[in-house]
């Protein structure tokens, strides 16, 4: 009889998430291991019936370029807080970890791949610490878990934010406007940085630095002479103003702990109109357009050499783990490690210093600093 390893998908949808599966299918193809996979991440082994799916070479054929993935996923609730609901319509968080582990133990599951963010690494370690293998494997578009140079799916939101830069630069240019996109992120602005430099933005604002409208005015004001110019402001969604306003709503979704970010670029606007901004502004929130679509080739090897290298620590007991890719490698670092620190953008680095070189305003009043 063979062994089992159960792989689940968690957290927010990623291009690049069926590539990962396929490469830990394809890499257990000719071993003692059977693949299964778990419906919306845990969901799938909690619920009953359990959701519980073959992964073998014909149910994971050609699906390395599909977004999404076929084992679904979910923001909400999971082992250590799944949600209950009482007959007068309140709600109420149970702890059901033990009994997945005994569920798991039954289905002859001797090891799991937990592929997701930095809220589902955290349940991986909680799992982990309980006595379960398992292992992770970072995804997100938002770039924020550290000790991996980067995380499958984040090129792919870039490409995808590039190309809306793009398009916003004829538009802008025809009628002398400021475009304002906002882009995801989260806490981090690393879609916004790489795309606003990759698609020539004149002004980038991250959560890493809190911007000042009046520093974003003056920059605006050189673009134009006479009613004549354009500009394009690329801003993350986490982003906050010297006075940390930030536009974020605690979510109405039962189990859903994140905060709902999202409409800076709004209020961005509506700042700098009050501060006597003459130009016609527009605003752009790409939203979701990030997640979705196919994953670009970078995302498509990136995800198989995880998924790849997952297996490869199952057949080698490495558990309590996570993928990483340290540039040229693709290793492992503990768990625990994974997810002490968030990756923040470092205002001293040299990608700060690269969009400062190139006269880009970070929405302050900093000196550009080129660093020889």
């Amino acid at each position: 009889m063979k062994k089992r390893v159960l792989v689940a998908t968690g957290g927010g949808d990623c291009p690049g998430l069926n590539a990962v599966i396929r490469a830990i299918v394809k890499r257990a193809e000719n071993t003692e291991w059977e693949v299964i996979g778990s419906h919306q991440s845990f969901d799938g082994i909690l619920n009953e019936p359990s959701e519980i799916i073959l992964l073998d070479d014909k149910a994971v054929s050609g699906i390395h370029f599909r977004g999404g993935t076929i084992l679904g996923t979910t923001t909400k609730g999971g082992p250590f807080a799944w949600p209950i609901k009482n007959n007068d319509g309140t709600w109420d968080f149970a702890d059901r970890s033990d009994e997945m582990i005994r569920k798991l133990k039954y289905l002859g599951v001797e090891a799991v791949i937990n592929i997701g963010g930095d809220g589902s690494q955290r349940i991986s370690q909680q799992l982990y610490e309980k006595g379960l293998n398992i292992i992770g494997v970072p995804k997100t578009i938002d770039n924020d878990i550290s000790s991996t140079d980067f995380t499958f799916g984040f090129q792919t939101a870039v490409q995808i934010a590039t190309e809306a830069v793009d398009k916003l630069v004829t538009t802008a240019a025809s009628h002398n406007r400021v475009m304002i996109l906002e882009v995801m992120g989260r806490e981090a602005g690393w879609v916004a940085l790489h795309s606003a430099i990759a698609g020539g933005a004149e002004v980038c604002i991250i959560p890493e630095i809190p911007y000042d409208p009046k520093a974003i005015l003056n920059h605006l004001n050189k673009r134009y002479h006479q009613g004549s110019g354009f500009a394009i402001i690329v801003i993350a969604e986490g982003a906050k103003n010297i006075h940390g306003d930030r536009i974020s709503e605690k979510s109405d979704e039962i189990g859903n702990a994140n905060l709902r970010l999202g409409g800076v670029a709004f209020q961005l606007e509506d700042e700098l109109k009050k501060l006597g901004l003459e130009a016609d502004t527009r605003v752009t929130v790409l939203g979701h357009l990030q997640r979705g679509g196919v994953p670009i080739a970078y995302d498509r090897v990136l995800a198989s050499q995880f998924g790849v290298k997952a297996f490869e620590m199952v057949l080698n007991g490495e558990y309590g783990k996570m993928v990483s890719y340290r540039h040229p490698d693709i290793v492992s670092v503990t768990i625990k490690e994974a997810v002490q620190k968030y990756n923040f953008i470092t205002p001293t680095s040299y990608l700060i210093n690269t969009a400062r070189g190139l006269n880009m305003c970070m929405g302050d009043n900093a000196k550009n600093k080129i660093t020889g």
